[in-house]
């Protein structure tokens, strides 16, 4: 062992720091004039366990702060079958996409966040 205990959080296959930049600077960003800015935030925010609900499910991160690659995965999965079907309870299909795009980069699906 070298005597480095401090060991990296990650949030999906990125780490925290990685997240809390790209939350950085999507809030610096211009507001959008639909949802899709809200939607990436709120997804960025949700997985850092700073906002309660999750953004399309509003389900809470089970036993910890920061959701599972589990429930990451899951609420991607939420945000596309929004985005391809709709839902009641999320009429503006821009925060749907926002949010899957930032839940799929959180997933790894794709290198650049949205």
């Amino acid at each position: 062992m070298n005597g480095d205990h401090t060991a990296v959080r990650t949030v999906g296959v990125r780490s925290l720091q990685e997240v809390f930049d790209a939350l950085a600077q999507t809030d610096g960003l211009p507001a959008s004039p639909g949802g899709y800015r809200l939607g990436v935030m709120n997804a960025y925010r949700w997985a850092l366990g700073t906002q309660v609900a999750g953004p399309i499910t509003r389900a809470a991160a089970v036993g910890n702060t920061i959701p599972c690659r589990t429930q990451l995965l899951a609420e991607c999965q939420a945000a596309a079958v929004e985005i391809r079907y709709g839902a009641p309870a999320q009429t503006d299909p821009d925060y749907a996409l926002g949010a899957y795009e930032a839940m799929a980069w959180l997933c790894g699906h794709h290198d650049e966040h949205p």
